[in-house]
């Protein structure tokens, strides 16, 4: 068994480890994959050498219950498979003995883990009670919530600060989209994080209301998204943290630029949100060890990992070149999750 581990921090002070990506090597059977320096609540795992589907665990949740960033799945369970626990190193997980599904079944892969905040408490700030898990000092939370359709519906996050981005899943609808709400586009768009024939369109996901300090909001969400009536939803709702996360926005110029964060690069997923069929492409510095970020994964494909320069690092941030629709055609606007790698 091989695991390869880059600790990653935030550079908040008191926040501590906060995010970590490490790598291991599948058993077929048990394994127990340490090294990411702090309990995760929430980790995101996929197979790196063969076809599996992203595999996506909370602590809100609970263990041995799957979603899936390439498809509109409902929530799966798998007794006794799956991610099985949440320790304080890291985490376990076990053979599914379907590759589609597998956390640990052949191969190698990589799992990005956060911290949040340990076991959800109740949130009333919201029109919509909400159960919380939230990391402050990371600008991270896992909000899950029950929806009423209601068209002006408010969900509390607890990160005392409005989030950049919000990730939603309904539960329990299996056609329902992933939404995911940019403040760099505004509350009025939203992308989808499971296909990649969508770019950022006018929708009512988010009632066309910017996030507060306290609250969330979304809409009647007749597509069954955000707030479906007496459905589980869960939200992964993120805060710019000064140098540590950076959710943003630059314009391609068909040419090369470059993107200033305030810190060393760690591990960012690109969107075009212009234009369709350009995937959700994530590199990080922990599967790439040199200047050019060349191996990447695609959050709403199943496929293995691929090879392209996706980003180059430099100091303080990354730089793009080309002038291809993943990354930097002309006009478009281009939007990223991007966190440190380091203090």
């Amino acid at each position: 068994m091989a695991i390869n581990k880059r600790l990653i921090k935030s550079n908040d002070e008191g926040g501590g480890a906060s995010f970590n990506t490490v790598l291991y090597d599948a058993n077929g059977g048990v394994l127990s994959v340490d090294g990411v320096g702090f309990q995760p609540d929430f980790v995101w795992i996929k197979q790196r050498s063969s076809t599996g589907y992203h595999c996506i665990f909370d602590t809100n949740r609970g263990v041995q219950k799957y979603l899936f960033s390439d498809l509109t799945a409902a929530e799966t369970v798998y007794t006794g498979r799956g991610l099985t626990s949440f320790n304080s190193d890291g985490f376990t997980v076990d053979d599914t003995g379907d590759l589609d599904y597998s956390v640990n079944h052949a191969g190698t892969y990589v799992a990005w883990c956060w911290k949040a905040g340990g076991a959800a408490v109740t949130n009333t700030d919201g029109s919509i009670s909400s159960d919380v898990s939230a990391n402050v000092d990371a600008g991270f939370s896992v909000v899950k919530y029950t929806g009423n359709s209601s068209a002006s519906g408010t969900i509390g996050h607890a990160l005392t600060a409005a989030p950049n981005i919000i990730i939603v899943k309904n539960l329990d609808n299996g056609d329902a989209l992933w939404s995911v709400y940019s403040s760099a586009v505004g509350a009025s768009q939203t992308g989808h994080l499971n296909i990649d024939s969508d770019a950022f369109s006018t929708s009512g996901d988010w009632f066309s209301t910017t996030p507060t300090s306290s609250v969330f909001s979304v809409g009647s969400s007749g597509s069954g998204r955000t707030n479906s009536t007496a459905q589980n939803h869960i939200a992964y709702c993120f805060a710019e943290k000064a140098g540590f996360s950076k959710f943003g926005s630059y314009t391609g110029n068909g040419t090369s630029q470059t993107i200033d964060l305030g810190f060393n690069l760690g591990w960012i997923m690109i969107k075009n949100a212009t234009t369709g069929f350009t995937s959700w492409n994530i590199v990080d510095t922990t599967r790439n060890t040199g200047s050019n970020l060349n191996l990447y994964l695609q959050a709403d494909n199943s496929g293995d990992e691929k090879i392209t320069t996706i980003c180059s690092l430099i100091t303080n941030g990354f730089s793009i070149s080309g002038s291809d629709t993943f990354h930097n055609s002309s006009g478009d606007t281009f939007i990223y999750m991007a966190f440190a790698n380091q203090f």
